[in-house]
């Protein structure tokens, strides 16, 4: 048995291609995945009131995120994760697919590599295509981005679709950026909080 699988491209810079596809980030409530991704967020909104970065919690993210678009509709809820950490709770996304919230979305940012591990390869490299399981999951509005041009289209999508969407960002392995976040889970849940309530 042979694989005949096409490598995936991973081409884009996660340190410029997510912020042009997120765009303005005080929009949205945003949870990230763990490493990269929560380095991403909050080297991108300078560790803001308006994201919960996990730590330790590997797959969580998703679930997480669901939970609190379902709690707070009138709110935009973006998930940011990478490929390693959704592979460990994909069957989140078949929940998803079935509830459809209108005000949820994840953009994961696949480098194909476990990065927090030392840039082991993940299954995306190896041809996992996690846009397929998203269709195959039931949701709407799913894209993957792998060019430059391709990034404009899908920032829209945040702000237009009254969908559930789903946006993989294909991005190189490379670091995030440097950024030394809260690491205090207590703190930046009452950070969190605050700014979603107006008290602990």
């Amino acid at each position: 048995m042979t694989n005949d699988v096409t490598a995936p491209t991973f081409v884009l810079d996660r340190r410029t291609a997510l912020p042009a596809l997120i765009g303005r980030h005080e929009d949205f409530l945003i949870v990230t995945g763990l490493a990269g991704t929560a380095k991403d967020i909050a080297a991108l909104t300078n560790d803001g009131p308006h994201i919960y970065t996990m730590a330790g919690a590997m797959g969580a993210a998703v679930s997480m995120g669901l939970g609190l678009a379902l709690a707070k509709p009138d709110k935009k809820v973006l998930v940011v994760t990478g490929d390693g950490e959704l592979l460990m709770n994909v069957g989140a996304l078949a929940t998803i697919g079935v509830v459809n919230p209108p005000n949820f979305g994840i953009i994961c940012v696949d480098n194909g590599h476990y990065g927090e591990t030392g840039y082991q390869k993940s299954h995306t490299s190896l041809g996992v295509d996690l846009e397929k399981m998203a269709v195959g999951a039931g949701i709407k509005v799913t894209r993957t981005v792998e060019k430059e041009m391709e990034i404009a289209p899908a920032a829209r999508i945040l702000r237009e679709t009254n969908n559930a969407y789903f946006i993989v960002l294909r991005v190189k392995p490379t670091d995030p950026p440097k950024f030394k976040r809260n690491f205090d889970p207590a703190a930046c849940r009452v950070r969190f909080r605050m700014n979603l309530l107006g008290h602990p």
